[in-house]
């Protein structure tokens, strides 16, 4: 499957790595952005299978229904229902002190459509379990992934989130203008 995934990656879609995800992490969060096209998912799905990155993700739930919804989790997806308010950050700081390795991916936009700030369920959920958090850059315009050093939240929320915000400074989505 690796195999496959690398050669479809960069000899048929002509993509590639800057740098890999950390190799000797078992637990740990990682934000994928800009999340501007559905594009974004197939590509994070073959950079998973690619470097052979055990990543989890969460998804709505109607995403999950029959007939294809299996699909979504043999990718290594779990159903969540947006409409209910659940304390959805517990259960996943949970899930991560109940396992020995976990690795979560996440869009911290929350959506496709443009948005003037980021969600910060991804930033309790990392602060809650005490893992780190590992940028990915899907850049469309240079044809790169690039993973950032895993960054350990501190008390300065505002601080985190700019550090989060200068990463990505720069990268090109799908559709630049909704990011």
């Amino acid at each position: 499957m690796k195999i496959i995934c690398l050669f479809i990656y960069k000899r048929i879609l002509g993509w590639h790595f800057s740098n890999s995800a950390p190799k000797d992490l078992k637990k740990y969060i990682i934000i994928a952005a800009p999340h501007t096209s559905w594009l974004d998912f197939p590509l994070g799905v073959l950079t998973k299978f690619a470097l052979g990155i055990p990543a989890n993700y969460i998804g709505k739930d109607s995403l999950f229904k029959p007939p294809f919804g299996f699909i979504f989790k043999l990718l290594g997806g779990t159903p969540v229902d947006r409409t209910k308010s659940h304390n959805l950050v517990d259960q996943i700081v949970d899930l991560f002190n109940k396992k020995d390795a976990f690795i979560l991916a996440l869009s911290p936009e929350g959506t496709r459509k443009k948005t003037e700030k980021w969600k910060t369920g991804f930033y309790y959920i990392a602060k809650g379990a005490k893992v780190p958090i590992v940028m990915i850059a899907l850049d469309f315009e240079h044809k790169t992934v690039k993973f950032s050093e895993p960054y350990f939240t501190t008390d300065n929320i505002e601080a985190d989130f700019n550090h989060f915000y200068d990463f990505y400074r720069g990268v090109k989505g799908k559709h630049p203008e909704l990011f």
